[in-house]
C-alpha cells in the first residue's frame, strides 16, 4: 500500500514539473516580453497561439486525470489480486488443516506410516501456501501469526514422529490441534481485518481522485478567458474594418482606408483603400455626369416648353381640334420631361458622395413649413388640409438631405390622396430619436407592392386624375438619403377607399427645445 502511495506521489510531482517545463517553452516560444506587441501577429498565428494556450491547461488536466484514474485502478487491481489470493489461502489454511488432524489421528490409532506420509505431505502444503502468499510476509500480524502456526505445526511434527508411538495418545494431540484451529482463526481474523482496511484505503483513493478531478475543472474559467482575450484579439481589427466598410457603404470616399495590424488586415484594408480609390473617381463622373446632362437638357426643354406654351395659348393663331390635341400631348410631355430632370438631379444628391455630408441644427418646423410652401400650389389645386403636429424639435442633420426627404413624402401624399382629404404630419422623440409620420387618405398600398415601390424606377398603381406620370425616383431617393443620414423608413398601410398610408421615418440625433402646437396649411 505504501508503494502505491509512492507512485501517486512521484506521478502528481511529474505532472507539475511537466506543466512547469510547457509553460516555459510557451514563454519562450512566444518571446513574452514583446508579447503587448500581439496585434502585430498574424492572423493564422494568432489563431494557433490561441488554440494552443487553451488546449494546453486542458490537455494537463486530462493527462494528470488520466494517471490519477490509472493510478486508482492499479490499486484497485493489486487489492482484488490481493483479496482472491488471501481468501485463497484460508480456505487452504482450513481444508488442509482438517485432513492433517484427520491423518495425524488416524496414525496414531492404526500405526500406518502411509498415514504419516499423508500428514507430511498436508504439513508441507500448508506451510507453502503460507510462504507463497506475499501478504503474510507484508502483513506484521500476518507475518507474526504464521510465524506462531508455524511454530505449532513444528510441535505437532515433533510429537508424531519423534515422541514414541506407545506414549502418544489422542487427548494430547488435540491440545496440539486446538492450538492450530485457535490460531487459524486469529489469522482468519486478521485476514478479514485486512481486506477492509485495504476496502477502505481504495474507497479514501477514489475520493482523492474524485476531489482532485473536480478541482481540476476549475481551469476551465481559466480557459474560457483565455479564449475570450483571443476572440477579443481576433475580431477586434475585424470590427475596426467593418466600420470603415460601413462609412464606404454610405458613400463616404473622402476618408483614407489605413489599419496598423495583423499582416491579413493591412492586406484587405491597402485592397479597400484602392477600392475606395476607384468608387470615389466613378462617383465623381457620374454626379458631373448627371449634372451636365440635367443642363444640357434643361436648355433646349425650355425652348421647346416656351414654344408648345405659345401654340397651346394660341398666340401664333388658332389651331383646330387634331392641333389643339396635338400640342396639348406634346406640353405635357415636356412637362413630364422636365419633372424627369429635376428628378433625376435630386437623385444626383444621393450620389454625390462630395458634397452633402456636414451635419448642421436643423429646426424641423422651419423646414416643415418650406417644404409646404414649396407644394402649397398641389396642395390647393386639390383642396387639401395639412395639419402640422409637433413640439419644437432640432436635430443634427444635413438640411438639404431632409428637405429632399420631406418634399418626396409629401409629394407622394398629395399625388395619391383625393379632393379635400387631410394630410396628416406627426412628429414626436424617443430617447433623442425622431420620428416623423405622413400619414394620407389615399387608397393604400397592397403588401406585395411595400417593399418595390423602394427600388429605382419602379412604378406602383398610377394616382387618380394625375395629369404627370412620375419617375419612380422619389421613394428610392428617400431611403438612400436615409441611409446616409443613418435613419429608417416604415410603411403602414391598408388598401381600400380612404384607407390610407402612413410612411414614418426615423433619424437619431433630435433633441426637444419648446412646446409648441401645430399649424394648418
Amino acid at each position: 500500500m505504501s508503494q502505491i502511495n509512492d507512485m501517486v506521489v512521484f506521478s502528481f510531482n511529474k505532472t507539475k514539473l511537466l506543466i512547469s517545463l510547457i509553460v516555459v517553452a510557451s514563454m519562450k516560444q512566444l518571446n513574452f516580453p514583446h508579447f503587448l506587441a500581439i496585434n502585430a501577429y498574424s492572423i493564422k498565428k494568432l489563431s494557433i497561439l490561441g488554440f494552443s494556450l487553451v488546449a494546453l491547461p486542458l490537455v494537463i488536466a486530462l493527462l494528470y486525470s488520466a494517471n490519477q484514474i490509472s493510478l486508482l485502478s492499479h490499486q484497485s487491481t493489486s487489492a482484488i489480486f490481493n483479496v482472491a489470493e488471501l481468501v485463497k489461502t484460508n480456505r487452504q489454511i482450513n481444508f488442509t488443516l482438517a485432513k492433517m488432524e484427520r491423518s495425524a489421528s488416524q496414525f496414531l490409532i492404526l500405526k500406518d506410516q502411509d498415514l504419516l506420509t499423508a500428514y507430511l505431505r498436508h504439513e508441507q502444503a500448508i506451510l507453502k501456501a503460507m510462504a507463497s502468499n506475499p501478504l503474510f510476509n507484508k502483513d506484521k500480524n500476518l507475518n507474526r501469526l504464521s510465524k506462531e502456526f508455524s511454530q505449532a505445526i513444528e510441535l505437532v511434527h515433533r510429537y508424531l514422529t519423534l515422541h514414541p508411538l506407545e506414549t502418544s495418545s489422542l487427548a494430547s494431540l488435540q491440545v496440539h490441534f486446538t492450538e492450530l484451529v485457535s490460531i487459524r482463526k486469529k489469522i482468519a481474523e486478521q485476514s478479514n481485518n485486512l481486506l477492509i482496511s485495504q476496502a477502505q484505503q481504495i474507497k479514501a483513493s477514489a475520493n482523492d481522485v474524485r476531489h482532485d478531478m473536480l478541482k481540476s475543472l476549475m481551469i476551465i474559467p481559466f480557459t474560457l478567458i483565455i479564449a475570450a482575450i483571443f476572440i477579443f484579439l481576433i475580431t477586434k481589427p475585424l470590427k475596426q474594418l467593418l466600420k470603415k466598410i460601413q462609412h464606404l457603404a454610405l458613400g463616404n470616399f473622402d476618408s483614407e482606408v489605413t489599419f496598423n495590424g495583423s499582416p491579413e488586415m493591412k492586406e484587405i484594408a491597402d485592397a479597400l483603400e484602392v477600392m475606395r480609390n476607384r468608387l470615389h473617381a466613378l462617383e465623381l463622373q457620374k454626379s458631373s455626369f448627371i449634372r451636365h446632362i440635367s443642363h444640357e437638357l434643361k436648355t433646349p426643354l425650355a425652348a421647346i416648353r416656351e414654344g408648345t406654351e405659345l401654340l397651346y395659348d394660341h398666340s401664333v393663331g388658332e389651331l383646330n381640334a387634331e392641333q389643339q390635341e396635338i400640342s396639348n400631348i406634346i406640353r405635357r410631355s415636356v412637362t413630364r420631361l422636365q419633372r424627369l430632370i429635376e428628378d433625376l438631379l435630386d437623385f444626383n444628391i444621393v450620389l454625390d458622395s462630395t458634397s452633402l455630408q456636414d451635419a448642421e441644427t436643423v429646426e424641423l418646423s422651419l423646414l416643415v413649413a418650406q417644404v409646404l410652401q414649396q407644394r402649397s400650389l398641389d396642395i390647393k389645386q386639390k383642396n387639401l388640409t395639412v395639419v402640422y403636429k409637433s413640439a419644437a424639435i432640432k436635430l443634427k442633420a444635413n438640411g438639404k438631405q431632409l428637405s429632399v426627404i420631406l418634399d418626396n413624402l409629401l409629394s407622394n401624399a398629395i399625388k395619391y390622396s383625393d379632393e379635400n382629404n387631410v394630410i396628416n404630419i406627426v412628429c414626436s422623440l424617443n430617447d433623442n430619436t425622431l420620428l416623423l409620420s405622413i400619414i394620407d387618405q389615399g387608397i393604400g398600398i397592397a403588401d406585395g407592392q411595400q417593399e418595390k415601390i423602394f427600388d429605382a424606377f419602379y412604378q406602383g398603381i398610377p394616382a387618380k386624375n394625375a395629369k404627370i406620370k412620375g419617375s419612380g425616383l422619389g421613394l428610392t431617393i428617400v431611403k438612400e438619403l436615409l441611409m446616409r443620414l443613418n435613419g429608417t423608413i416604415e410603411i403602414k398601410s391598408n388598401t381600400g377607399i380612404n384607407s390610407g398610408t402612413a410612411m414614418t421615418i426615423t433619424l437619431p440625433h433630435a433633441f426637444l427645445v419648446e412646446t409648441k402646437m401645430g399649424v394648418k396649411a
